[in-house]
């Protein structure tokens, strides 16, 4: 039996231990595991500069290098994400419908937990707690393969937890994170079809796509994050400006910032130049139409290739639509169902805006940064699913059980015919 499936089998096991815990408990085991990490913050610290120091050597920058780097106020953030969680309402046993049956059959639907997660991610060392604290709080077991860059940071990481469920007598094998991180051993993790209930890969399109593809194992899914900010006839110019400038610029390495600009030509003379010079003043590259580059001297050109992109950078592609009907067609075309905007004080608009975009997440005047698992009540976000299955947007402990049917009665059988 190879390692890979030991520790599987190992995890499965754990799995059967957290099912049986009950709500205080979880919640007593994740305040511990928050502990634990600000505990453990200098040995954290101390991995994530080994790891950073390598990145570099490597040639790794941007983005990425920033996903990477933690610091005692992330640290902290990352307990206190640990905490946000073990607040939440338990998912599991909860009854979402109940009804009786005509014959007497009393019906129920309740939660309960998947089983074994299967977490594969890059570069975020706080995926190991915020996916940990997740699962466990769903009452599943846990297999982590985190990226080689961020391997010192996320055995510290997990070392820190593992101190919280040895406190609490639970398996270390519920928290179980991969260590042989060749590509080989991914693949046979992900075809464990008896042991892994779900996978749920988390980092660049390349890497989700080879999840997908080498998966026997049901699999979220979310490729890349191009998230569309559009400005219709009608906004309020002040608050469409605010939108645009904290969707693309706060962070504009994350999956919920803002790639592509869409302006009704009714305001594109008055906000395009506006929204230009303030893209520019905090060094933000416009790439841009015909009709934009008509009102804004010195635009690059924009590409199809543009406005399907993720830059995950500095970068944005802007386009003027004659209607919000040809926003809608860009949008259809080039978006990845992440999450989409609207800046409007037409509530027509608005509603046949969240009518036609079946994207995971839409919003109405509001930044397109809010689309995180933590903004949104969930606590912290495992991923966001851009696959429409059981979960679609962001996935926290509730999208990480499922419904069963439970079925009380006193001796119903279908067939009266049958009883002795």
């Amino acid at each position: 039996m190879s390692d890979i499936r030991t520790q599987a089998l190992a995890c499965k096991d754990a799995a059967q231990a957290m099912f049986a815990l009950d709500s205080d408990t979880k919640r007593k085991l994740l305040h511990d595991m928050a502990s634990a990490l600000e505990t453990h913050r200098d040995e954290i610290l101390a991995a994530n500069a080994r790891d950073l120091q390598q990145a570099a050597a490597k040639g790794v920058q941007g983005a990425m290098l920033d996903r990477l780097r933690l610091d005692e106020s992330r640290v902290a953030g990352i307990a206190n994400a640990v905490r946000e969680i073990a607040a939440l309402p338990d998912p599991v046993g909860l009854v979402t419908r109940r009804e009786t049956r005509p014959n007497g059959l009393e019906v129920e639907r309740v939660r309960i937990p998947l089983g074994v997660i299967a977490m594969i991610y890059e570069a975020r060392p706080n995926v190991t707690a915020d996916a940990a604290a997740l699962c466990l709080m769903a009452g599943n077991a846990v297999i982590l393969r985190g990226g080689s860059e961020a391997l010192h940071s996320n055995m510290a990481i997990a070392s820190a937890l593992h101190s919280a469920l040895e406190k609490h007598d639970i398996p270390a094998a519920a928290l179980t994170l991969i260590e042989d991180l060749r590509r080989e051993t991914m693949v046979e993790l992900l075809q464990l079809s008896d042991i892994i209930d779900l996978a749920i890969p988390r980092g660049g399109e390349g890497l989700i796509r080879f999840v997908a593809e080498h998966a026997r194992v049901p699999v979220i899914k979310h490729y890349k994050g191009v998230c569309h900010l559009y400005v219709d006839a009608s906004a309020d110019e002040a608050l469409a400006l605010n939108l645009l400038i904290d969707g693309k610029t706060s962070r504009p390495g994350v999956c919920n910032a803002l790639e592509t600009l869409l302006v009704h030509r009714d305001v594109a003379t008055s906000f395009l130049p506006k929204a230009v010079t303030a893209l520019r003043d905090r060094g933000v590259e416009v790439r841009g139409c015909e009709r934009s580059r008509a009102l804004i001297e010195g635009m690059r050109a924009a590409t199809d290739e543009d406005y399907a992109a993720e830059f995950l950078d500095l970068i944005i592609a802007v386009r003027v639509v004659d209607d919000l009907g040809m926003a809608i067609g860009h949008i259809q075309r080039f978006g990845s169902d992440h999450t989409e905007v609207i800046a409007t004080r037409d509530d027509h608009a608005a509603r046949r805006f969240m009518q036609a975009i079946r994207s995971a997440v839409v919003m109405v005047n509001a930044s397109s940064r809010f689309s995180d698992g933590g903004e949104l009540g969930l606590g912290a976000e495992i991923g966001i699913s851009t696959t429409r299955l059981h979960a679609y947007g962001p996935m926290g402990a509730e999208a990480l059980t499922v419904e069963r049917f439970v079925v009380k009665g006193d001796g119903q059988v279908r067939h009266p015919q049958s009883r002795l």
